[in-house]
């Protein structure tokens, strides 16, 4: 029996890469016959270049950024021929600040327009920057400064949502300068536009730490910045993807692909879909969230489209089985369920290897 195994990461317990190893660890423990295939994913968020070094080969390049809050950050950058691989998430992730000194209204995106910048330099046609697991909501205004923009009062840019309340004017031409002849392509997980009740601020500010009753006067903040700048571009689909960051993208001129399946393309999971008996997908928490974007629906419809029954293992499973069907996948086993929530956390690998095993036993034929 061949199984393709293509998990997302278990976010904050276990990378993609991790995951995968461990599934097979376990399978192979109760199916040894198996030809295990593993191909880790990511949505374009944390595990981005990771994911695609694992596939792909090519070289990590190292480059120290700003931080989310200008403090100096070690970061890299996946570079295969002319094509390079940005994770926005190594320059201004939600893990680099600690829950208790979060202050997404002054985090600022700098960093990820500095590592697109060492890419170009480095001799990069073409930029792929992965939008997920950010800690900011400036609009991609930061990363633009980043490239160079500058804007009146001067540093507006740089000093996260509030540095845009006065915003008097804005010059991209630095940015788009420094960009010209480079394709850039926003590789985003959501479709949400950058303002109202589905944008960046409403949709994913709480997880960021904008407190509710904060949540008007940041996306007006945005709001200032769109008006600066293309109020249409605003509304486009994935232009609230990272805190805005997809709509500074856009502003650049990027593309926007579906992370899933940039990643999928490049691991070649169609491929191995096809050629596989079982598709075993998974991530952190298996619920209605999974469906936007995320790597278990993608990977499920990558398996459809094979004639391949996909289920998912799972760290929680917070959905019924009509619901998982909906979205393409016969069954999901959770870790939790089956070890505790206790040990879930504390030994995730193991636990992760011990459903596998215990799944195999359903599975393998």
């Amino acid at each position: 029996m061949r199984v393709l195994i293509a998990p997302d990461k278990f976010a904050g317990t276990l990378t993609a890469v991790a995951a995968a190893e461990a599934i097979a660890e376990g399978w192979a423990r109760r199916a040894p016959a198996d030809e295990l295939v593993l191909a880790p994913m990511s949505d374009g968020g944390p595990g981005f270049v990771d994911v695609l070094h694992a596939a792909l080969g090519g070289d990590l390049r190292d480059a120290t950024v700003t931080g989310p809050f200008g403090e100096p950050v070690a970061a890299s950058l996946l570079q295969t021929g002319e094509v390079a691989y940005v994770e926005c998430a190594l320059a201004c992730g939600l893990h680099l600040t600690p829950e208790e000194t979060r202050d997404p209204e002054r985090a600022t995106s700098t960093g990820v327009g500095e590592l697109v910048a060492a890419a170009i330099e480095r001799g990069a046609s073409t930029v792929v920057v992965g939008l997920g697991g950010s800690g900011t909501n400036d609009g991609g205004a930061g990363m633009l400064a980043g490239l160079g923009a500058t804007a009146l009062p001067a540093g507006a840019l740089g000093r996260g949502p509030v540095g845009l309340t006065e915003l008097r004017e804005v010059d991209l031409v630095p940015a788009r300068e420094c960009v010209a002849g480079v394709e850039l392509v926003a590789a985003s997980d959501v479709d949400n536009p950058l303002l109202g009740l589905i944008g960046a601020t409403n949709a994913y500010g709480a997880q960021k730490g904008i407190a509710e009753e904060r949540k008007q006067a940041v996306d007006a903040m945005l709001e200032t910045w769109a008006d600066a700048t293309d109020r249409s571009l605003a509304r486009a689909p994935g232009a609230g993807a990272a805190g805005g960051l997809g709509f500074a993208l856009l502003l650049l001129g990027a593309s926007r692909k579906p992370g899933v399946e940039l990643v999928a393309a490049a691991v070649g999971v169609e491929e191995e879909a096809r050629r596989a008996d079982l598709v075993i997908t998974g991530e952190g928490a298996f619920d209605f969230s999974s469906r936007s974007g995320k790597v278990a629906y993608g990977v499920a419809a990558v398996a459809a489209r094979a004639l391949q029954p996909c289920i998912a293992l799972a760290g929680q499973v917070l959905i019924g089985s009509r619901e998982m069907r909906a979205m393409g996948v016969e069954s999901a086993y959770s870790m939790v369920d089956l070890v505790g929530e206790a040990a879930a956390f504390d030994d995730p690998r193991a636990s992760l290897a011990a459903l596998a095993e215990r799944t195999a036993r359903t599975w393998s034929r």
